[in-house]
């Protein structure tokens, strides 16, 4: 059936924003650890509920900053994402990688879980692992990261109740439109963008259009980019951030909605190139 008409819902039944937290890369200790906290927690209480993590960040230590950051929360607001590695996407590899992610994380349960990208695993084995983990309600429900059309296809057929796909999305790499978002959209699958400011290098070359359009608004660069990524309302985006201050910034792109003319200078300063494999970090 198709995954509640593309949008994700926290376990208290509300729906996500299209903004959410990445995680990859975020300290692991000292001060700068326990800023990321604080700004974690901050972020969720302006509503950037959907929070994003993997077995693989920091070899399991960034789920245990998670896991510090949410304890205090309540659980029901929250939409949890781990991801499985493929060298450990197995049958049983999958269940215990699940297991582990879930006490470091101190929860009993995750709202989504990802093979993390194709694996040499057949994804039969895998999927069978993802439907035993969402049947003992150990996870609500699963998906895949980094799949290319031919892969998301297989997912599709292989794994009822196919939730996601995560994808590298940013303007500078627009190419998940060509195939993955139309697949996605066709049967009712949200993709969820991570690393949507890039590198930040490609935004130079149009600075002066986003300036002129965060201006219109009111709004920051950031909060424009973020706009136009989830301009979908299938397409959800993760955006890192450390520090409070970004994180706020983040959340404030929630309400924000672009004109169809701000649409078309960024689409024209930006194209999405041509359809070629899938990228990825």
């Amino acid at each position: 059936m198709p995954f509640l008409e593309t949008h994700l819902h926290s376990s208290d039944g509300l729906p996500l924003a299209r903004i959410g937290q990445g995680s990859w890369d975020l300290p692991e200790s000292g001060a700068r650890c326990d800023e990321a906290i604080s700004a974690l927690r901050a972020g969720v209480e302006a509503g950037l509920t959907h929070i994003d993590t993997a077995e693989m960040y920091g070899s399991g230590r960034v789920e245990t900053l998670i896991g510090a950051a949410i304890a205090p929360l309540d659980r029901s607001r929250l939409f949890l994402t781990s991801k499985v590695l493929p060298s450990n996407a197995s049958f049983d590899g999958t269940l215990a990688a699940c297991e582990r992610s879930l006490t470091r994380l101190g929860t009993s349960y995750l709202d989504l879980y990802l093979l993390h990208w194709p694996s040499e695993t057949p994804f039969a084995e895998t999927a069978r692992a993802l439907r035993r983990l969402r049947d003992e309600g150990l996870v609500r429900y699963v998906g895949v990261s980094n799949f290319d059309i031919a892969e998301f296809e297989e997912a599709y057929n292989l794994l009822d109740g196919l939730a996601c796909n995560q994808v590298l999305y940013h303007l500078g790499e627009r190419g998940m439109e060509h195939r993955v978002l139309p697949f996605a959209r066709q049967h009712g699958i949200a993709v969820v963008g991570y690393t949507p400011f890039g590198r930040g290098s490609y935004r130079r070359s149009g600075s002066d259009v986003l300036e002129a359009i965060a201006q219109r608004h009111g709004r920051t660069v950031s909060q424009v980019i973020l706009a136009f990524l989830t301009r979908e309302s299938q397409v959800y985006a993760i955006p890192k951030a450390a520090r409070r201050v970004h994180m706020l910034e983040n959340a404030g792109a929630i309400d924000l909605r672009l004109t169809a003319e701000d649409i078309a200078g960024i689409e024209s300063t930006y194209p999405r190139g041509n359809d070629g494999p899938l990228a990825t970090l």
